[in-house]
């Protein structure tokens, strides 16, 4: 899957910095790079658009009012210095909201969440008909490069002191990001925080005990902290 994808950036360099941005993400193409929302309405109305990296503060008209007008809307990233505007942003359904100078991790996060699939409501008739199942993944940063890693895959995530580590049968992968932020990004009901530093596969589980679990002959902790939710939900498993 690739998306098309537009900036919409009235500061040249911005623009350049998000450009490059796009260009290290697989699944990105960039397609239109505008000035101003009057000549990224002509790009919108002429060409299929999947995602706009948008800006407030535009000349002639401002990001959130250019929104207002379109019929079909894509996927929208607000990118903008100003953070008082974010609450009328996902009011506008936006996927994510970035607050300039921009860095590629959170790019990275925000341009994950272009991956999870929307709701059957907020879809066409004819598009929810060709719908189809899509075997779960996410882009993550490693070595500075996006690497696409299946969630089917994925054994457990443990937090390291400045990383975690995304660790599959095959291989492990360290990527800079918090567990708390893929707990959160990875919604997803397989997915179990165990301990302030272990976020685990319920379908990987071979055994568990009140005070840890097995997985792939690797034996994990139970936090106190975490050990009654834990018992709930895996006794709901059972």
């Amino acid at each position: 899957m690739v998306l098309r994808c537009v900036i919409v950036e009235d500061e040249p360099l911005a623009a350049e910095i998000l450009a490059e941005y796009v260009g290290q993400t697989p699944f990105l193409q960039l397609t239109h790079v505008c000035n101003d929302a009057i000549q990224a309405l002509d790009v919108v109305r002429q060409n299929p658009v999947d995602v706009l990296f948008l800006d407030i503060n535009l000349p002639k008209l401002n990001g959130l009012d250019f929104l207002k007008t379109l019929l079909h809307q894509p996927r929208v990233i607000i990118t903008s210095a100003y953070h008082e505007f974010a609450v009328e942003g996902f009011d506008l359904q936006v996927t994510d909201y970035l607050l300039k100078p921009i860095e590629f991790n959170r790019f990275s996060k925000a341009v994950n969440k272009l991956l999870q699939p929307q709701r059957l409501t907020d879809l066409a008739p004819q598009a929810k008909q060709a719908v189809q199942p899509v075997r779960p993944y996410y882009f993550f940063t490693v070595n500075k490069r996006a690497v696409k890693i299946y969630l089917d895959e994925i054994l457990f995530i443990e937090s390291l002191k400045d990383s975690v580590a995304i660790v599959t049968n095959a291989k492990t992968y360290n990527t800079h990001y918090q567990l708390g932020e893929l707990e959160s990004l990875m919604r997803s009901d397989n997915f179990l925080r165990i301990h302030r530093s272990f976020l685990v596969a319920i379908d990987k589980i071979e055994s568990y005990s009140a005070a840890e679990v097995e997985i792939a002959h690797r034996t994990l902790p139970i936090g106190r902290s975490h050990k009654l939710f834990v018992m709930e939900r895996l006794g709901r498993q059972s």
